[in-house]
């Protein structure tokens, strides 16, 4: 159905408009990755399969050699969660070991200090000093209980 037909002038101009900055929305919104992943790697893999020439097929070689790295790509990629998941835990668990420490925040620009009163746990700990909760990120600098810089 072509709705320019009715719709004045003005009121398609408006439309168009608003479709064009959507679609810019969406498409400044996507994420282009220039890594492929095992699923590309697969996908690439059965295209290939598929679309080989019946007379003279893949040799075993070849395909048993694709198939292996793609078992090695899925190997690196998991191994690659568990360290980002390890390394979430350790950054919780040093989280923890300023608890009741002095510290320096760097939060927007600004040198916050104070005990850290709380903290929370999680993938993202959060510290609680002077009544408010920073991102374990922002920690500047920690002191011991004498005033010396522990960092």
């Amino acid at each position: 159905m072509d709705f320019s037909t009715q719709m004045n002038a003005a009121d398609s101009a408006r439309t168009s408009m608003q479709v064009e900055s959507f679609n810019k929305a969406l498409g400044g919104s996507k994420v282009q990755s220039q890594n492929l992943d095992k699923d590309d790697f697969m996908k690439i893999l059965i295209t290939q399969l598929s679309h080989q020439d019946p007379t003279a097929p893949m040799e075993d070689k070849e395909f048993i050699s694709q198939m292996a790295q793609f078992s090695s790509l899925e190997q690196i990629t998991n191994m690659n969660q568990q360290f980002t998941a390890m390394a979430e835990r350790l950054n919780s668990s040093q989280a923890f070991n300023v608890l009741g420490k002095d510290v320096e925040l760097m939060s927007s620009g600004q040198l916050i200090q104070g005990q850290v009163e709380a903290v929370t746990g999680g993938d993202f700990p959060q510290l609680l000093v002077n009544g408010n909760y920073y991102d374990f990120s922002t920690l500047h600098t920690v002191y011991n209980n004498k005033g010396e810089s522990q960092l």
